[in-house]
């Protein structure tokens, strides 16, 4: 293997992961996944936390082994390597926070970074204002970077520190084969601890095996190749350099004629799976995810792969996500189908108001400019 890992640390790297994703994400979704839903990060985070009892919303509950998948095949490709680093202490309530109000974002727009580029490769037309969003969000990012803006540095953490996130990873497998159930309530409703949707997106997946699968080789390919979703925006606005915008071109591209050669291309703009037409809300809730996903240092995707190869505090991103998640269908700020919900707009309101404070008063000390007296 030491041929393909040369090539996934060349410029080839975020090229070949970007073909490799745009290709199974929709053979995910034609073996059982949502519509145009094969991979989503923040949407699987929130299942994830429906079916650990974070929210109630019934049709949004399941454990995605994509996601263990994601961190495993990340921490066997970063061992591998040699570069399992386990590491933390870089500012990590401002991560959860960021991880929050990323996933919030995310669900007023219905997905991730990953799957607006999925979205548009599948015909889906309202994923433009989301991109739109995405690249506004990501260029406001990239000012506050010029001025200074940075979270400061992590430091080298013991061994157990960097394991957890692989085993977090094992035990939501366990949790999803053996779906604990420690009874009903009278009416016949579960009481948990483990929660599966029978209706709705949720009670829609690809067979167990093969969606862990693609999340190891996702995992693997993306933890070699540095795959970002929002860095190949952030470094063309920032350094005009495409190396990881040739990754999500690369997706686009494979996706598109993958869902045309499965019969899933539908070029339009209403009745699109899991999607709304909002735009201005599209375009809201994206710009607020891609700010927050810039500040945090990489999209939700990359948090994971980070996190399996032991940066702790791509961890507490992570678990900022899967409770922004819970937070936004608790407080009816999560879009569904027909639209936004009553406190989406507030709620990224909010989200960009405190994300605009942390960019302009998260500062490295050491980059600050010297005072004279």
């Amino acid at each position: 293997m030491p041929a393909l890992s040369r090539w996934l640390t060349s410029r080839w790297g975020p090229i070949i992961t970007g073909l490799v994703v745009g290709v199974l994400a929709p053979v995910l979704v034609k073996l059982g996944n949502p519509g145009n839903m094969g991979i989503c990060v923040v949407c699987f985070s929130r299942d994830l936390a429906g079916a650990l009892g974070l929210h109630r919303a019934a049709v949004v509950q399941y454990i995605r082994p994509e996601l263990a998948g994601f961190v495993i095949g990340s921490f066997l490709a970063a061992r591998a390597a040699r570069e399992f680093l386990p590491r933390t202490g870089s500012a990590p309530i401002a991560r959860f926070l960021l991880g929050v109000f990323a996933s919030i974002g995310a669900l007023v727009f219905l997905g991730c970074p990953w799957r607006a580029y999925l979205r548009l490769g599948g015909g889906d037309l309202t994923a433009v204002p989301g991109i739109i969003g995405l690249v506004g969000g990501i260029y406001l990012g990239v000012l506050f970077l010029k001025r200074g803006y940075s979270l400061g540095r992590n430091y080298p953490a013991a061994r157990a520190t960097g394991l957890l996130g692989p085993a977090i990873a094992v035990t939501l497998l366990v949790l999803l084969v053996v779906a604990p159930l420690f009874g009903r309530t009278a009416e016949g409703v579960p009481t948990g601890p483990i929660f599966f949707s029978e209706t709705g997106p949720g009670s829609q997946y690809a067979p167990v095996l093969i969606a862990l699968a693609v999340g190891l080789v996702v995992g693997v390919l993306a933890q070699r190749s540095r795959f970002c979703t929002v860095g190949a925006f952030r470094d063309m606005i920032l350094l005009r350099d495409s190396h990881l915008f040739n990754g999500v071109a690369a997706l686009v591209l494979a996706a598109l004629v993958t869902n045309l050669a499965l019969g899933q291309f539908r070029l339009g703009w209403a009745g699109q799976p899991v999607a709304h037409t909002s735009i201005l809300w599209n375009l809201g809730g994206m710009l607020l995810a891609g700010l927050a996903f810039t500040l945090a240092g990489g999209c939700p995707g990359r948090q994971f792969f980070l996190w399996g190869e032991g940066d702790a505090d791509a961890g507490m991103f992570v678990f900022g996500l899967v409770v922004g998640a819970g937070f936004a269908h608790n407080f009816n700020a999560a879009s569904s189908a027909a639209g936004p919900a009553a406190y989406g707009p507030i709620a990224v309101v909010i989200g960009l108001l405190i994300c605009i404070a942390l960019g302009l008063t998260m500062r490295d000390p050491r980059r600050a400019p010297s005072r004279t007296s």
